[in-house]
């Protein structure tokens, strides 16, 4: 029902003319803190799976295993629905099909799958390079054959806005549409005219990720058709640098002030504490 609720809750986001920025969580804290902050949605990305989980870059030395526990552990700690980066579905058609079936279990509401050739092959010097169009229908349409709950949202994702062309980036995503898609994720959009370009060829909702800086305009995205845009994902470089500079602190024996801790009241709401003592209560008690 929790999961349900969820991946409803996703795809009202995906109908809706209002575009929402998602947070980026990496843990059941980062997905509760995100939910009780007013957050409509949180991304689960690739790279913040890797960096949690592995403390890695992304380069995809994480298993789908990995990323389908952790995923299951922020869905446990939260009621957001979580859009999770599925990469290129750990591997070839095959793999992808596994890979839906993982994550569906997990709880998720949504995730991508996209036609990146990856990992990077040696020698490549960490120049991106995309698969055939005709792979990359072979992948969606392995993934949504995979799905055994329709509520849960299969979205097509490509860099090609930033790796090939608008041709190439348009023959993609109509596609990837035509295969079936819930949604067309696209990476490195630039400008507007591109983005009405693109959404005016295709029919589904289109998501961005590392769009530019002009294309964030809420407003003005919701109109266009795009209901989420991601902004990045600096709440786990917040992270990194607030734990780098509390463990500094703390080494050398320097007070922390207090503004930089959170309150117990905040560190009692997020752990949920209140729940767990009534659990723990007699009955009548």
């Amino acid at each position: 029902m929790k999961a349900s609720a969820a991946r409803v809750a996703f795809r009202n986001q995906l109908a809706s003319k209002t575009c929402v920025y998602p947070a980026s969580v990496f843990d059941p804290i980062s997905g509760r803190l995100a939910q009780d902050t007013g957050f409509e949605v949180g991304m689960f990305a690739g790279s913040t799976a890797a960096m949690s989980v592995l403390a890695a870059p992304d380069l995809i030395v994480l298993t789908l295993g990995e990323l389908a526990e952790q995923a299951r552990r922020i869905c446990r700690a939260s009621s957001l629905p979580i859009l999770v980066d599925a990469d290129h579905g750990y591997g070839g058609v095959l793999n992808v099909r596994r890979t839906v079936e993982e994550l569906e279990n997990a709880g998720i509401a949504a995730l991508t799958i996209e036609d990146t050739l990856l990992p990077t092959p040696f020698g490549a010097s960490g120049k991106a390079a995309l698969i055939p169009v005709e792979e990359g229908v072979a992948k969606m349409r392995a993934a949504l054959a995979a799905r055994t709950d329709p509520l849960l949202t299969i979205i097509g994702r490509t860099s090609a806005p930033q790796i090939t062309d608008m041709a190439d980036t348009l023959a993609r995503t109509k596609a990837y549409e035509a295969a079936g898609v819930d949604a067309v994720f696209l990476v490195g959009v630039k400008t507007w005219e591109q983005l009405a370009e693109i959404r005016a060829a295709l029919k589904v909702p289109v998501l961005l990720g590392n769009a530019a800086q002009v294309l964030m305009d809420r407003e003005r995205l919701g109109g266009l058709g795009v209901p989420i845009c991601l902004q990045g994902h600096q709440s786990m470089a917040a992270v990194v640098q607030a734990l780098h500079s509390t463990y500094r602190a703390l080494r050398d024996g320097v007070e922390l002030p207090a503004d930089s801790l959170a309150p117990q009241a905040l560190m009692q709401q997020v752990s949920r504490a209140a729940l767990y003592e009534e659990w723990l209560a007699p009955p009548g008690g």
